[in-house]
């Protein structure tokens, strides 16, 4: 039976941080709100609750889950040739709707689905993700919805699709929108624009001049 948590109750909050972090650790789901929409996340090195997180969803290992962390300084563990320009773009975005596209290190022991010895990672703007990120590690986390479903923008949109195949529900209100987070590679020599979401690639040349747009 999946436990939902109000975390804007301070009591709740904190037991349901608890369960949250207890949840993940035991290689559980569980559904947290972020700056853009609501996410379904596991333990981004437990690969079987990846896999399972992937199977809540109906998604395919062709569609790997992005990674949310608590800290910029997180990336130095995860992430190789990660450019200076790239790095211009975590300070002026981070914590934000910016993720990012780098190659991980090839050491890391994971498996997020088939990334071609990539990741994309973000940190979020938002005080329960960032709260329960910091307690577990990097947390591999995508939209808390059944594929071609719209994304949640409330806890009971996530919790009527995914039902009890998550452990526990962090329901932090209504997110700010529905705005997906904007997708930049930075793994080649110039950043590319992939996908326009809240930030558009004129913002995005404030701080990176040369940033190119997929066509």
């Amino acid at each position: 039976m999946a436990r939902r948590y109000d975390t804007n109750d301070a009591t709740d909050r904190t037991t349901g941080l608890r369960e949250a972090a207890s949840a993940v650790r035991r290689g559980e789901l569980v559904v947290l709100p972020t700056d853009t929409v609501y996410g379904i996340g596991a333990d981004a090195f437990a690969a079987e609750a990846v896999g399972d997180l992937l199977e809540a969803k109906g998604r395919g290992r062709s569609m790997p889950s992005p990674v949310l962390i608590g800290s910029p300084n997180t990336l130095h563990g995860l992430v190789t040739d990660f450019s200076e320009q790239a790095w211009e773009l975590v300070d002026a975005f981070w914590p934000g709707a910016l993720t990012l596209v780098a190659k991980h290190q090839p050491s890391l022991q994971w498996d997020l689905g088939d990334t071609r010895g990539t990741v994309a990672v973000r940190m979020p703007l938002h005080p329960v993700a960032i709260e329960l990120l910091t307690e577990v590690g990097p947390m591999a986390v995508s939209s808390a919805n059944l594929t071609g479903h719209p994304a949640p923008e409330d806890c009971d949109a996530a919790q009527n699709m995914l039902g009890d195949s998550i452990s526990v529900y962090l329901d932090g209100g209504p997110t700010p929108g529905n705005v997906p987070s904007s997708i930049v590679d930075v793994t080649g020599k110039v950043p590319v624009l992939l996908r326009a979401g809240a930030l558009d690639a004129d913002e995005l040349r404030k701080v990176a001049p040369d940033l190119e747009v997929a066509s």
